[in-house]
């Protein structure tokens, strides 16, 4: 394994000029000979705009095997890329909710998609005025691969936690304005905790709500991360601050608003989105549904 991510971190030294080369012969691969979840991401689509005609859900299939061909690339990339490059590479707008947060004493929460390239918002501690960034993941099977790919969120100074630690430290610590966390939120939920659903790209959707649950408890500050891809291998992540429509967060009005804005982005460039995971496997485990 060891051997594995030398070769890796080599790989990653290449100019990505050289490495979207390697990404198109992955998604010829993916999109002409192995169909890589074809049938998983065409459903996905067509369930998602049932307006779309089959020939406009081809498009976007074959848009989606590019920019997610891009994704991986990128993501190996991720493991030397420098700040300098990093900050050229993803134009972060809309700074000043940052300094807002800080002024008005309150840590942060920040909702991303799956909508390519998150990974490379890492640098955004570099860019902020709050002392703490922490990236929040999830465990995976290889411990191995668990520490490498916490090592490459760790770059450019942040802190990256796992996902069952990430609510003992934002209570543990002071909320002075001086932290962000920030959530990939619109992951599955296990089957065994599918509380909550609602009306997604038009399907029934079970939502995580872990960071709504601390929308009611604590005076936080939700930012959404709204991503764009510009061109091959730049991006712009536009900052937007969500608000209560009263006085103060109610229950599942910050996973609403999400989703309300996740979809809206989806929707602009559906091919940027992953249309490849199962988001959708567990929808028959929904309790407390709402439209």
């Amino acid at each position: 394994m060891n051997f594995l991510i030398k070769i890796l971190y080599l790989i990653s030294k290449l100019p990505l000029k050289i490495l979207y080369i390697f990404s198109d012969i992955i998604f010829f691969l993916n999109h002409y000979i192995v169909g890589y979840r074809k049938k998983v991401i065409t459903k996905n689509l067509k369930n998602s705009f049932p307006e779309k005609s089959e020939e406009e859900i081809r498009e976007i299939r074959k848009k989606f095997y590019l920019n997610f061909s891009d994704y991986l690339v990128e993501t190996v990339k991720s493991f030397s890329i420098s700040e300098t490059e990093s900050r050229v590479r993803m134009q972060h707008i809309n700074q000043q909710v940052f300094h807002d947060a800080k002024a008005e004493g309150k840590n942060i929460i920040l909702l991303a998609g799956h909508v390519f390239n998150w990974e490379w918002i890492n640098a955004l501690a570099k860019v902020i005025p709050q002392k703490h960034c922490h990236p929040v993941y999830r465990k995976v099977n290889s411990n191995f691969w668990e520490n490498q790919m916490k090592k490459v969120r760790n770059r450019f100074g942040n802190e990256a936690l796992e996902a069952n630690e990430v609510i003992m430290n934002i209570f543990r610590n002071s909320n002075d304005g001086d932290s962000a966390y920030m959530f990939v939120a619109d992951q599955t939920p296990h089957s065994s905790h599918v509380n909550y659903g609602l009306k997604f790209l038009n399907q029934r959707t079970p939502a995580f709500i872990g960071y709504d649950k601390l929308a009611t408890r604590m005076n936080l500050a939700f930012i959404y991360c709204e991503m764009k891809k510009v061109k091959r291998g730049y991006y712009q992540v536009n900052y937007h601050r969500i608000y209560p429509d009263g006085e103060k967060f109610v229950n599942n009005e910050v996973v609403q608003k999400f989703h309300h804005l996740l979809e809206n982005t989806i929707r602009k460039n559906p091919d940027n989105y992953l249309w490849s995971h199962r988001k959708w496997k567990y929808q028959d485990s929904i309790k407390t549904y709402e439209e």
